[in-house]
């Protein structure tokens, strides 16, 4: 009972202080940590250090990248490996996505080369939900598998201390499953997308809106 008081006290700051945004999110967590301890006297546990350097260097590493005009190299050759292979974007774009994740860790890198995605799919009449739909997700799932993401150290963090077949989980265990588990999820993706939807010639709905003087 008392864990379930302790556990709705947490969620309604998180949820209040998410809807809020901003500071108010990391506030109200504060103010729920010093409830669970002076008024529920729990024991408040170490400060993850590992996990905040490894943020701190994803930071300045994903900084450096950008102001050293690393992260417009890699964008140009992600749009010209899309426009090369055109017919194939709904395969080759969540690809593209995932694999500019695993080496940024993060999937924000992504959102300047959604718009080259769609203007390659509107181009060779292929609809543009099917390779921006796969990317978008090709690009979270690219987390679980960067080694410079929060996601996977703070995973071997927590799995620090399971062992299996008598050791302890390493960091490149993890990535062994990660990795190929990832690029076969996105290859799936892939071949789904290919086939959702009618193509752009032979959608009624598209062919109308087009015909329209005026309309794109």
């Amino acid at each position: 009972m008392l864990f379930t008081i302790q556990l709705i006290i947490i969620l309604i700051c998180l949820f209040y202080g998410a809807r809020k945004g901003g500071i108010a999110l990391g506030l109200l967590g504060g103010i729920g940590l010093v409830i669970l301890v002076f008024v529920f006297h729990l024991q408040p546990g170490k400060p993850p250090v590992d996990v905040m350097l490894v943020i701190i260097a994803v930071v300045a590493a994903s900084a450096t990248l950008q102001a050293s005009g690393g992260l417009d190299v890699m964008l140009q050759i992600a749009e010209k490996l899309l426009r090369r292979n055109p017919k194939y974007v709904s395969i080759v774009a969540p690809f593209v996505t995932c694999t500019l994740t695993i080496l940024c860790g993060t999937g924000h890198v992504v959102y300047t080369i959604l718009p080259i995605i769609y203007d390659v799919a509107i181009k060779n009449n292929i609809r543009p939900e099917r390779p921006m739909a796969a990317s978008s997700i090709g690009a979270q799932m690219g987390i679980i598998a960067s080694p410079v993401s929060v996601a996977v150290v703070s995973l071997v963090a927590m799995l620090g201390n399971v062992t299996f077949d008598g050791r302890h989980l390493e960091f490149l265990d993890l990535l062994a499953i990660t990795i190929p588990s990832t690029l076969i999820g996105i290859l799936a993706i892939g071949i789904f997308s290919w086939f959702r939807g009618k193509d752009l010639d032979k959608d009624e709905e598209f062919q109308k809106f087009i015909s329209v003087p005026g309309k794109p």
